[in-house]
């Protein structure tokens, strides 16, 4: 039994095999990661391998990656599936090769091996310029095609991403070359560098990769650098002479010895100049020396004894080398020219000797062109030639006066002529000063000298008075006291003022005109102590005031007067507002007018103030209806308010303006409610308050049916006879239409006018019932009367609008005729045209009124 036991443990030892990887040859994807090489653009997080192994006993295997100390980690594996991630960027120029362990295991026996993966490359680097800055000394007569500098640059990839090529930028405005394979930098055939045209060449370079695969993308990378080419200088100009052409003077008081000017030269070039040496070659005929050194030149000789006025110069400068050899040389003419001094500077003379201010009293607007003869002027340059010339003018105010001669030579005299005159204007200026200014010519000195002139100007009357507007504006309250100032007049010459009425109305009162006045010297207008202001009658004047001088001359201007409103009236109620007649569902209306001239003191608000019973009548605050209240529809409603039968209240009704300070005025108003009634009652309400209406209405009627009897009468008279017998009236009637009684009055109660009155009483005839009863063959066929003349139409009682009949009007206290010949009475007087057209609308309203009486 112990035997078979132990038996069985080893067995069991012996069954457990450990795991191991499946062998994977080249561009396999699984197995054991050995031969598998990845590019280095690979992004982080891809996929990149599967670890494949089995257990011989069958048992599940685990996967493992493990690095060396100190190694970056590059992947990650999933334990059990074996798939292997990037999990850091790599990159082949840093390393090119990861060694990783990488490991199985079945739970009891773990199985490690080293892979080494290798890292391809990707075009993910750019050329580097390796050694700079690039900066290179070339001389200038360095030979065409000569190499002068090489330049190197490196890229860490491999394969053509790693290759370079070089190339220039700006090729054709460079005179350089580069190889582009070895990077030698060369001077372009056929050109040759020059210190003295340009010290300094900035080339730049481009290096530029054979390009690559990255990320699936082929990249060209380049990378460029700025090579410095300084030229240096060569001994190979000859000097040069700045500042030419050279001219100098000896003066009159020149000291023999004494310089005359310098000349300067230098050498050509500038890198490593040699030093100059100065000589005279020839035309100094023994009066001057030069500085070998310096390049001044002296005269040796006193001015007097010079014997020429110009002498040339001929001057050497030569290249000194530090070894003592002249290399190069150059020539330049001076020219000496020996003058007069000039120490005189032109000077003004007066009548007693040198002046230096002149006066002139003279008057104003003289003609143009004339000479200012009371000034006497003369100037003068004692000096000779060219120095003595100098010129003339006049500073100050421009384009007054002109200054003859402009130029002179030694001496002139001086003329000064008018050339504008409108600007000789004493209100202008009460003095005109000017400064005369004589100055050289052709000296370097420029030697000057002034003189003032001062011309004072004497007033003539050659101005009209002007006023400082066109027209005035004034405003002046309508309660002003007499003898109020309205506005100031102002004028440039305060010598007259006199008011002046243009256009003046024939129906305008004088006293409407003159009730301003004007103080003569002050220019203030004020009203006269009389005169009272009253917006309502007159609030517009409008004048022209003058003003004159001694000579006559003159001027006008328009003054503008607004007479402002003052709320000085109270609102007043017409005459028929003591009693109303209200019917149920109509409202009444009650209006009073204020007699101010302007809004808001002419604006009346109505209200009521007290009513019996209360709470019964609303009131419109703007047109002054009162009307029930909403709830009161009919009598019964009021009876139950009030035992009173009879349905009349008294209202207490204000009409307030809304002026500051504002006025009111209250009045009692009796109001006779009744419900709506048949036309006829209605006209009869309606006409209630005006009986010579109604019994003009009656009158108008009876009088019509009498006209219609008469015509009807002297028509039958007429018809019987023209036949020599009377016809009976059945006859003659029998064809009529007919017209009852009731329609005719309907229709004069409708207040309509039918289009020919005496349509309805035509009469009619039937040939065949005018038959000869004495059966002759006579027949007789009576004339047709002439027509009944028109008669007069009826007074309108109501508007020409389209009212229709039989309804009863809104019972109104207007009275617009009456207000409106208020207010034209009261304005009709504004100007000379408003005045005209006030009368003429007021007429024209008159008329209208008469024409339709209904409308008070």
């Amino acid at each position: 039994m112990l035997f078979f036991g132990f038996s069985f443990v080893l067995i069991a030892v012996q069954a457990n095999y450990a795991p191991y990887f499946f062998d994977n040859g080249a561009r396999s994807t699984n197995g054991n990661m050995a031969l598998l090489s990845l590019s280095e653009d690979t992004p982080v997080g891809t996929h990149v391998y599967t670890l494949n192994g089995t257990d011989p006993e069958g048992d599940p295997v685990t996967y493992g990656l493990t690095y060396e100390a100190g190694s970056r980690r590059y992947f990650s594996v999933d334990r059990n599936l074996g798939n292997v991630t990037l999990i850091e960027e790599l990159d082949r120029e840093k390393e090119d090769e990861i060694e990783v362990i990488v490991s199985i295991s079945d739970g009891l026996s773990t199985v490690s091996e080293k892979v080494r993966i290798l890292v391809t490359d990707a075009n993910d680097e750019s050329p580097e310029f390796i050694n700079t800055p690039y900066i290179v000394q070339v001389p200038e007569n360095t030979p065409s095609g000569s190499s002068i500098f090489k330049i190197e640059a490196v890229d860490r990839d491999t394969g053509s991403g790693g290759s370079i090529t070089y190339f220039l930028q700006n090729i054709h405005a460079n005179k350089f070359t580069i190889d582009r394979h070895s990077g030698v930098l060369r001077i372009k055939t056929g050109v040759t560098l020059d210190y003295e045209k340009s010290r300094t060449h900035f080339v730049v370079v481009v290096a530029k990769d054979g390009g690559g695969k990255l990320r699936g993308d082929n990249k060209v990378f380049s990378a460029t650098t700025t090579v410095t080419v300084n030229v240096e200088d060569v001994q190979d100009t000859p000097p040069m002479f700045i500042g030419t052409p050279y001219y100098g003077y000896v003066y009159e008081d020149t000291l023999a010895g004494s310089e005359v000017l310098t000349v300067v030269a230098l050498d050509g070039d500038r890198g490593k100049p040699n030093s100059i040496h100065y000589c005279l070659v020839n035309g100094s005929e023994g009066s001057f020396e030069i500085s070998n050194t310096t390049g001044a030149i002296s005269v040796i000789k006193s001015p007097n004894q010079l014997k020429k006025e110009v002498y040339e110069l001929k001057v050497q400068a030569s290249e000194v080398s530090p070894e003592g050899d002249v290399s190069a040389y150059a020539f330049a003419m001076v020219t000496i020219r020996v003058v007069d001094l000039n120490n005189h500077p032109p000077t003004f003379y007066g009548e007693n000797g040198p002046q230096n201010r002149f006066e002139l009293t003279m008057y104003e607007h003289p003609p143009e062109g004339e000479i200012l003869r009371g000034l006497k002027i003369t100037v003068n340059d004692s000096d000779q030639g060219a120095n003595a010339k100098f010129n003339l003018r006049l500073v100050g105010p421009g384009g007054i006066f002109r200054v003859v001669p402009q130029t002179v030579l030694n001496e002139a005299q001086v003329t000064i002529i008018v050339e504008n005159s409108a600007a000789i204007d004493y209100e202008k200026f009460k003095v005109l000063t000017f400064k005369l200014l004589a100055i050289e010519v052709n000296t370097p000195e420029r030697f000057s000298s002034t003189a003032d002139v001062v011309i004072r100007l004497l007033d003539t009357n050659d101005n009209v008075p002007k006023f400082s507007s066109d027209y005035y504006i004034a405003r002046i309250p309508e309660n002003s006291p007499g003898g109020s100032n309205v506005v100031a007049i102002t004028v440039s010459l305060f010598i007259c003022y006199q008011k002046k009425i243009i256009n003046k109305p024939q129906n305008l009162s004088v006293l409407l005109l003159f009730r301003f006045l004007i103080h003569p010297s002050t220019g203030i207008i004020y009203t006269q102590p009389w005169a009272v202001l009253d917006a309502e009658v007159n609030s517009k004047y409008n004048f022209y005031v003058k003003a004159e001088d001694t000579d006559g001359k003159y001027s006008l201007a328009e003054v503008f007067i607004t007479v402002l409103d003052v709320n000085d009236h109270s609102p007043e109620f017409n005459e028929n507002i003591q009693e109303k007649t209200m019917i149920i569902g109509s409202p009444v209306k009650i209006e009073a007018i204020d007699q101010d001239a302007e809004e808001p003191n002419n604006i009346v608000d109505y209200s009521i103030m007290q009513a019996d019973p209360a709470n019964v009548f609303d009131i419109d605050q703007s047109t002054g209806e009162i009307k029930l209240k909403s709830y009161i529809r009919s009598l019964d409603i009021i009876h139950n308010i009030t035992k009173n039968k009879d349905c009349i209240w008294s209202v207490v009704v204000q009409a307030k303006d809304r002026g500051s300070p504002s006025f009111s005025t209250t009045a009692v108003l009796k109001i006779d409610i009744t419900e709506e009634v048949r036309p006829m009652a209605a006209f009869l309400m309606q006409t209630k308050d005006n009986p010579m209406k109604a019994l003009g209405v009656l009158a108008g009627v009876m009088g019509i049916m009498v006209l219609i009897t008469i015509m009807i009468s002297t028509a039958m008279f007429w018809r019987n006879k023209r036949s020599n017998k009377i016809m009976p009236v059945r006859r003659i009637i029998k064809k009529r239409q007919p017209q009852p009684s009731r329609t005719v009055r309907m229709e004069w109660l409708k207040f309509k006018r039918p289009s020919n009155a005496a349509e309805k009483f035509v009469v009619e005839d039937d040939a065949q019932s005018l038959q000869n009863e004495n059966s002759n063959n006579n027949v007789q066929v009576a004339p047709v009367p002439p027509a009944a003349p028109m008669p007069p139409p009826p007074p309108a009682l109501a508007s020409s609008g389209d009212a229709p009949g039989w309804r009863v009007p809104t019972v109104s206290g207007s009275l617009t005729p009456k207000f409106i010949n208020k207010q034209l009475k009261k304005r009709g007087h504004s100007s000379a045209h408003n005045a005209l057209v006030s009368e003429l609308k007021m007429r024209f309203e008159k008329r209208n009124c008469w024409l339709h009486p209904a409308a008070v």
